[in-house]
């Protein structure tokens, strides 16, 4: 795309500087209504966000996979959304950010986009296949969102995951080791970078050993200094100096070992400073430190880790005080009534800077930052939606896409037990089936899958660990000649299972989460007793084996679950295919697990 001239070197008021350091969400907007009660997806844009960005100089949005219906319906937004930065006074472009890293974080649709089956899934390849898997994703990805008119993405992670019970990273990591894990990050952005997608390695200092979601709290990493600059640190030091990322996003963390420096909470509490806000953490280490020159952006600010201790601007003043150049999701814009609040927000930054609570000479600096990213990009207005969708069309989810997509997913099933050759499983026709899995959807999966490869025709049944009848699952049981097994850890959140609610025909025998493991844990001892052929699949983070994996002749891990297709009874997923294969000896389990499992113990 050509650059527009106007980007070379605008000349800024201060109300357009601060307007350049904000990434807004109109994940929902009703033009009337309460704003905390809006969910009505913003899917096109209305004249008063489009006035809005004009006006304020926005720096940038970030979108969800409520703003993506379609193909079509993206490109448009797209083009409107830069359409409206073009009459802002600066005709500066937007920065058009979403989180796309693969696996579990996909805003893309699935049936659409190719997904993959994420970072731990690459991890389990280095050893056959080094940097390949991280190279071919992030290429793949960043052609995808290109084509869509999105351009930066908000990966990839490179967290050390350190902690079996991390209840936000886990399988979105490549694994423990810091080596493995910077080589891999860098392999990414390299692979992001050089197809036209701005990547924000997060989350700085490192999310990797904590037990709390940012989310819904705020956690604190007790590691001493030399431990964080050995594991948490590490990728963030190897990739500045190799490949100088365009953004680096910080962590709701507190990190007392880097910066043990207080606040007072709105609520009155004194705590900690999360490295979001922390000065020592972002300008003396990640600036002076490790010498990074790019792009600092936030995660999103309206995180419980930060809206339950600060108010909106003061959240802004804090980050941008710490040296943060892009405050991500500042505050909520659900109705045309809100924008007043980013017209109070510029105006209290503006009155920030005159009382020198931030330094105006900062404030240019980082202006010039998101500026001169945005020039490195070529990032421009000129977004051309009939040329785009041509584009579009021809490069999401194409075969060869969806074909490194299923390559991958095959490649990084890892075998972690196998006696008595359990593996490949020998089954004749009429041989009986049964399926043990986090939901029905699930179940389906896997048998389709199952179906689609296997010359002989089977008998199958389920178990839901949402709900199942004990009785018709142990005569089940009794009667199968193989129990397949699959439980994902940590829970499932709704969006993951899809919204399903398989419990509609019988409520009797619904479960909540915290019953499912002894459910699944009750089910293979079943197995066991009656002496069944039984392979448990680790579906997520591969900690689970520990407890599962003793009950089983086999063990199996895939780092992922997703169902790509649900439509019409048919039900399917790279990870489940790719388990298909290896299960009936079509493909060899090459994986090895990037995270260390606790020795089981004897039952």
């Amino acid at each position: 795309m050509p650059l527009q001239s106007s980007l070379a070197k605008p000349v800024l008021s201060l109300e357009q500087k601060l307007g350049q350091k904000l990434i807004l969400d109109f994940r929902y907007f009703c033009q009337q209504g309460v704003s905390n009660k809006c969910r009505t997806p913003m899917t096109e844009l209305p004249n008063e966000l489009a006035t809005a960005i004009a006006k304020y100089d926005i720096g940038g949005v970030i979108l969800f996979s409520e703003n993506i219906q379609s193909i079509e319906q993206t490109i448009t937004l797209n083009s409107q959304l830069q359409t409206a930065a073009s009459k802002s006074s600066s005709k500066l472009p937007l920065f058009i950010s979403i989180d796309q890293e693969g696996g579990r974080v996909a805003r893309l649709p699935r049936d659409v986009a190719t997904s993959f089956t994420g970072n731990m899934s690459i991890g389990a390849t280095y050893k056959k296949h080094g940097i390949s898997f991280a190279t071919k994703t992030a290429t793949v990805i960043a052609k995808e969102l290109n084509s869509l008119g999105i351009n930066v993405n908000y990966a990839p992670t490179v967290d050390v995951n350190m902690n079996p019970d991390n209840p936000v990273i886990n399988v979105r990591s490549f694994g423990e080791n810091p080596a493995l894990v910077s080589k891999l990050g860098a392999a990414q952005v390299a692979g992001f970078e050089s197809n036209g997608v701005i990547t924000s390695l997060k989350h700085f200092p490192g999310h990797g050993d904590t037990n709390v979601d940012s989310h819904t709290g705020l956690p604190k990493v007790n590691h001493a200094k030399e431990v964080i600059y050995e594991q948490d640190l590490a990728p963030f030091k190897h990739i500045i100096a190799k490949q100088n990322p365009g953004m680096i996003m910080t962590a709701h963390i507190q990190y007392p070992a880097l910066d043990s420096t207080t606040f007072i909470s709105v609520n009155g509490k004194t705590m900690i400073k999360p490295a979001t806000m922390s000065r020592a953490i972002i300008t003396d280490i990640l600036r002076g430190e490790l010498n990074y020159q790019g792009v600092v952006v936030t995660d999103a600010l309206d995180m419980a880790g930060i809206s339950n201790f600060f108010t909106p601007t003061q959240a802004v003043i804090n980050t941008f005080a710490a040296g943060a150049d892009i405050a991500l999701m500042p505050i909520e814009i659900r109705t045309p009534d809100d924008l007043n609040k980013l017209d109070d927000l510029i105006k209290d930054l503006v009155a920030a800077v005159k009382s020198n609570q931030l330094d105006e000479q900062e404030i240019a600096q980082s202006a010039q930052r998101i500026i001169a990213l945005k020039n490195k990009f070529r990032l421009s207005t000129n977004f051309d939606p009939i040329t785009a969708l041509i584009n579009a069309k021809q490069t999401i989810g194409s075969a060869a896409h969806r074909e490194i997509e299923a390559q991958l997913a095959v490649e990084a099933i890892t075998q972690v037990k196998n006696n008595n050759s359990t593996l490949p499983l020998n089954l004749k026709a009429g041989s009986n089936v049964h399926i043990i899995m986090p939901d029905t959807r699930k179940c389906m999966a896997m048998q389709q899958a199952i179906e689609a490869i296997s010359q002989q025709k089977l008998n199958y049944s389920c178990s839901s660990l949402q709900g199942f009848n004990p009785a018709q699952a142990k005569t089940q049981i009794h009667a199968a000649d193989v129990v397949i097994a699959g439980n994902a850890t940590p829970n499932q959140s709704a969006v993951e299972i899809g919204g399903m609610d398989d419990l509609k025909d019988d409520s009797n025998f619904a479960l909540n989460n915290a019953e499912q493991p002894k459910a699944l844990e009750s089910l293979l001892k079943v197995a066991k007793e009656e002496n069944k052929s039984t392979v448990f699949i680790s579906l997520r983070a591969p900690y689970d084996i520990a407890k599962f994996g003793d009950y089983a002749n086999a063990v199996l891990a895939s780092y992922a679950y997703n169902i790509d297709v649900d439509k019409n009874d048919i039900v399917s997923g790279p990870a489940f295919t790719a388990l298909a294969k290896v299960l009936l000896g079509e493909a060899p389990a090459n994986g090895v697990l990037p995270v260390t499992i606790k020795p089981q113990k004897a039952h």
